[in-house]
């Protein structure tokens, strides 16, 4: 993220980088304590607390449109309790938006059953409690989505669950399907920068 966040930063914006487990539900609860953290810091870092993107790549992006769909899992941190997780919009770059739609190859599936706590059948709530499609409702916040139709990684259908469902409930969405673009290749800021500036001043306006 260092790439895009210098990019950010010359045109006006304050970036923040957050780390995460990858383990359920320490997934969801990483992200939404990195936005309650950057609110609860607002002043110290002159951000706006009501004007919070959140930018995300694979795993980021299912992470960064989760935080535009639902409000905070956990409140048990008293410190941020005050404080919400969800942002204003959302840039997705290729995430998974929906865990229960099988993965292109048998060593993803293994992998969700080893972080999720079993397969689908074992553990259906940990399967929808990382899936961003299943939250979302008329209250989501306007969200930029980009995808590369060549995506072995993650299919083009993880994005088309995700912008039908947005799309139903009436919300917002900015869908960039790219021919021939890889699931590596969207994440390259010369690719997906001139969408993500073009979105984020129509939502955030840093000149205001």
């Amino acid at each position: 993220m260092t790439a895009p966040a210098k990019e950010l930063a010359q045109a006006g914006y304050m970036a923040f980088t957050a780390d995460y487990r990858t383990d359920w539900p320490e997934f969801i609860d990483d992200a939404q304590l990195a936005v309650r953290w950057v609110r609860a810091n607002a002043d110290t870092y002159g951000v706006d607390p009501e004007r919070i993107c959140a930018y995300g790549w694979s795993a980021g992006g299912q992470l960064a449109a989760m935080l535009a769909v639902r409000d905070t899992r956990d409140d048990g941190d008293l410190a941020l309790a005050d404080y919400s997780s969800r942002v204003a919009c959302a840039v997705d770059l290729a995430g998974i938006t929906d865990a229960a739609l099988p993965g292109p190859f048998p060593v993803d599936d293994m992998w969700e059953a080893e972080h999720l706590g079993g397969t689908l059948q074992e553990a259906p709530e940990a399967y929808r409690d990382v899936s961003p499609a299943e939250f979302v409702d008329e209250k989501s916040a306007p969200m930029l989505v980009i995808q590369g139709s060549a995506d072995t990684t993650n299919p083009v259908e993880q994005s088309r669950r995700l912008v039908t469902a947005l799309q139903d409930a009436g919300v917002e969405v900015i869908y960039a399907e790219l021919a021939d673009e890889s699931h590596f290749s969207v994440s390259d800021w010369p690719l997906n920068g001139p969408y993500t500036l073009a979105f984020l001043e129509r939502h955030l306006h840093p000149d205001r």
